[in-house]
């Protein structure tokens, strides 16, 4: 009896996460433009925090910088922001409490943040991790801007 609860347990988490979530997104105009890969205004810092992944479909995931809300992601979508250079820290919103990523950032720059999500004990939690400009900009290419 108790295998077969486990194994039940097991499929609605699967189900759970394998749904489609959906976030409000931006248009298509902005959306194009951002992923030309724009230089950040002057003496400003640009960041690119983006989820190309369909695991976890059916969840949204918070993510803030310096404890500011930036958004809740979706599969396939990402944010941009632009930030003063400097120290800066990323989190997102995971099973028990928020992961978090520092980046220490220079004006002129952009940044790429990848958020994966991890399967959990209840639900899924999710991780930052910057990645390279190449593997950055592929990423965000295969997103669409979220709002």
């Amino acid at each position: 009896m108790y295998k077969k609860m486990m194994m039940c347990a097991a499929a609605l988490g699967i189900a759970l996460l394998s749904g489609c979530a959906s976030v409000p997104m931006e248009s298509v105009e902005k959306n194009q433009e951002l992923k030309a890969f724009p230089t950040p205004p002057e003496n400003q810092v640009g960041v690119y925090i983006f989820r190309d992944s369909v695991l976890g479909g059916a969840l949204k995931k918070t993510v803030k910088i310096d404890n500011e809300v930036v958004g809740e992601t979706a599969p396939n979508t990402y944010f941009y922001r632009v930030v003063s250079p400097g120290p800066h820290v990323l989190a997102t919103e995971s099973e028990f409490s928020d992961n978090t990523l520092s980046l220490n950032t220079v004006a002129g720059k952009n940044y790429y943040v990848r958020q994966s999500i991890k399967l959990g004990v209840f639900v899924g939690g999710a991780k930052l991790q910057e990645v390279p400009e190449a593997e950055g900009q592929k990423g965000v290419a295969s997103t669409e801007l979220a709002r």
